[in-house]
């Protein structure tokens, strides 16, 4: 059985740790700021956090992936979170890589580093031979980090119940 060493991974600024009860006050920060799930979904509310948290422990433990903590090495503050997951958690879907942060983790390439990070695992942990990333057309800036990780636009796809610019890249373009 995996354990949750054998999954945080290690970055230059970054470690990534799966969902953990301890990572709540800053997941419930991130989670219910309007400004970060304005692409996402409602704001949520720290019992849906928690059991947010809850679900992902399980999902670690049956899957081996899920959801992590994205923490700044430096500051050992949570700055956000980035997950590998079955698109549109539908077990048949290709797996997504996906990330939010905190206001004040935007714009310092934590979502680039964390996201390369979750690729690697994807491909070399897992062993996917095509990871997939959707986002909100209007969330511009999901969509430049997902072409500086060389993803490929493959166009406008239906995820989540709404449309959702979609880009994948496979084991080979990277």
């Amino acid at each position: 059985m995996m354990t949750a060493a054998d999954t945080t991974i290690i970055t230059e600024r970054l470690q990534l740790v799966p969902y953990a009860p301890a990572h709540l006050d800053g997941l419930y920060a991130m989670n219910s700021d309007p400004e970060v799930m304005r692409h996402l979904g409602p704001p949520q509310t720290r019992e849906e956090v928690a059991t947010s948290i809850a679900r992902q422990q399980h999902v670690w433990a049956r899957n081996g992936f899920g959801w992590w903590s994205v923490i700044e090495r430096e500051a050992e503050a949570l700055v956000g979170a980035a997950c590998l997951q079955h698109l549109a958690h539908v077990e048949t879907n290709p797996l997504e890589i996906g990330w939010r942060l905190r206001p004040a983790g935007q714009g310092k390439g934590y979502a680039t580093e964390a996201g390369r990070a979750v690729m690697r695992y994807g491909f070399d942990v897992i062993g996917e031979s095509r990871l997939v990333a959707v986002t909100d057309p209007e969330n511009k800036a999901s969509a430049r980090v997902m072409e500086r990780l060389g993803m490929t636009y493959i166009g406008i796809q239906t995820h989540y119940d709404v449309p959702c610019v979609t880009y994948e890249i496979k084991r080979t373009d990277r």
